[in-house]
């Protein structure tokens, strides 16, 4: 039986060509529009599972809780003796400490550019634990910086790249003047996905202090001991720092965060920005609703005499409801369908152009359950849209049908 109704219902559509294609069209937009955000949402989050892998949850970060004060040089910055304190907290393998400032960076006769560059120690562990900071990167071209280095820097990706950073790309043993002090480029990082990452340059502290002159730390990155439980070593560590900076609970002038505390905080507001962008999706797939629904009551008007037949000769009501409610899944399914298609073809268009902005991280993923999600989805509000209609069809008196004109 649901055979021959599928075979009906396929028929009465290919009649009504057009209007059939205009209301595959309405939830296609929908279902496209989904496809493509929720991808990209689910590259992010795998981008996020990627660099967390890489970084490891045994890590604890100590900075201003002020950012733009801390970038202005202000008090709020971490000293030696702050980064010496940590070390010898009982439960801290490591402790490395990070300076930070943007710069005048100029290469040639190129319009100058102006990064961040990262100061730090070059001693293997320490400077193993930032790398790790930054996702476990490795080095492309060249090689790492190493201790003795002074005026000699490793670069971001994007400055081994043409117009990216600069018309050419710098190669390894270039100079460039970082605010006016020429530096040796030794080395060039991987890429890590974002074009303020991948725009840094990196030296050693020696380096750093000859070009910008004393600074305290903007962050200390420390290494917890295996034997510790992170989240609760992180408390240990607010407590006795916020104690020796003579300061109240929730007057502290730095944050303390673990690796999950700061991965719980991008994937909720990467979390709020899809579901505005999908609610906004959804405005489309209520219009295509309301346009099946339409398309459905218009069809049974035209059909009355037909389900007047049917039911005479002995047609009964469940019968004529599933062969509308068939006709307006089929018209969702459909739609889902070539959407999940458009929605795949756009998540690529939009990968590519974010890839060349210098934006990795924006890589749409396309996990099963998203595929299969849309194309229920998209029948679900078809034969949903549909039901009010077929209601309607299947109550029809077969007396007022035949009748009707």
């Amino acid at each position: 039986m649901i055979k021959d109704i599928l075979k009906y219902s396929i028929s009465n559509l290919w009649n009504r060509k057009l209007r059939s294609f205009l209301t595959i069209l309405s939830i296609l937009i929908g279902i496209t529009a989904i496809f493509a955000l929720v991808s990209f949402g689910q590259g992010i989050n795998s981008y996020m599972e990627s660099f967390g892998q890489e970084m490891g949850t045994d890590k604890i970060m100590v900075m201003p809780k002020d950012y733009l004060s801390a970038m202005e040089g202000s008090n709020i910055l971490l000293s030696e003796d702050d980064l010496d304190f940590f070390k010898k907290m009982k439960g801290i393998d490591e402790a490395a400490g990070m300076k930070f400032a943007s710069a005048k960076v100029k290469f040639k006769d190129f319009r100058e550019k102006y990064p961040f560059v990262i100061g730090f120690s070059t001693e293997s562990g320490e400077k193993r634990l930032i790398e790790e900071m930054f996702g476990g990167i490795g080095i492309e071209k060249g090689r790492a910086l190493k201790k003795g280095d002074v005026l000699k820097a490793t670069a971001g990706y994007s400055n081994s790249v043409p117009n990216k950073m600069f018309k050419k790309p710098v190669s390894v043993g270039d100079s460039v003047e970082i605010n006016d002090v020429k530096v040796e480029v030794v080395g060039f990082y991987e890429e890590i996905g974002s074009p303020t990452d991948d725009a840094q340059y990196y030296i050693s502290e020696e380096g750093f202090e000859e070009i910008f002159g004393e600074m305290d730390y903007y962050m200390v990155l420390l290494r917890v001991a295996p034997d510790q439980d992170v989240p609760t070593l992180a408390d240990r560590i607010k407590e006795k720092f916020r104690k020796r900076r003579g300061q109240k609970e929730g007057e502290e002038d730095f944050s303390v965060e673990t690796y999950e505390q700061m991965m719980e905080t991008f994937t909720n507001v990467i979390l709020v920005l899809n579901g505005i962008l999908v609610m906004v999706a959804l405005i489309s797939i209520i219009v295509a609703a309301v346009n099946i629904m339409n398309t459905m009551y218009t069809s049974i008007l035209e059909r009355t005499n037909e389900i007047g037949v049917m039911k005479s000769i002995g047609a009964k009501n469940r019968f004529i409801l599933l062969i509308f409610m068939m006709e307006s899944g089929i018209l969702g399914l459909i739609g889902g369908s070539i959407g999940i298609g458009f929605g795949y073809v756009i998540a690529q268009f939009g990968g590519l152009i974010a890839r060349n902005a210098g934006l990795g991280m924006l890589r749409p993923a396309y996990p099963l359950w998203l595929i299969i999600g849309c194309l229920l989805f998209a029948f679900v509000v078809g034969s949903g849209s549909g039901l009010l209609p077929s209601i309607q069809a299947s109550r029809l008196n077969p007396v007022d049908a035949l009748r009707y004109e």
